[in-house]
């Protein structure tokens, strides 16, 4: 398995909103990684007392951090600049199952364009099972940070 340090490194979120643990692979077509939810993330404790499950959205940001954000970190790796302006532009996402404390997710992106600076991915989430928790499509801005 490769290690792919160097694009997380540059991912500028950090604890406890940083969602990705490890990348398994990642080409100029798409990536695959995998995070696990700590049964204590401060959201569980709000998100249906007694019953604590992932929080949509969050299932969201973990697609697009592992899914456009890492790749398009592998993407812009020639840049001139190393840091690298993002931005979410959009997202279409279909749940079927829910994400409970504890649980690992593995989130698959395949590229559908990358130009003028818009990167928009196909994205799905499967759990350790193998089976389908959420799906869509996510697109971000991204692009080398300018220096004076």
């Amino acid at each position: 398995m490769q290690n792919f340090v160097h694009i997380l490194s540059k991912l500028p979120y950090s604890k406890p909103f940083l969602f990705v643990d490890h990348l398994h692979s990642v080409d100029e077509n798409g990536v695959e990684g995998s995070y696990t939810f700590p049964g204590d993330s401060y959201f569980y404790k709000g998100h249906f007392a007694g019953q604590p499950i992932t929080p949509g959205v969050i299932l969201t940001e973990v697609m697009a951090q592992i899914g456009v954000v890492c790749l398009g970190i592998f993407l812009l790796a020639d840049a001139q600049h190393s840091d690298i302006d993002i931005a979410l532009t959009s997202t279409q996402v279909d749940f079927y199952k829910p994400v409970l404390p504890t649980e690992t997710v593995i989130v698959r992106s395949t590229k559908d364009y990358f130009r003028f600076h818009k990167l928009k991915c196909k994205v799905e989430m499967l759990n350790s099972d193998g089976e389908l928790i959420c799906r869509g499509a996510i697109s971000g801005m991204m692009k080398p940070k300018k220096y004076a």
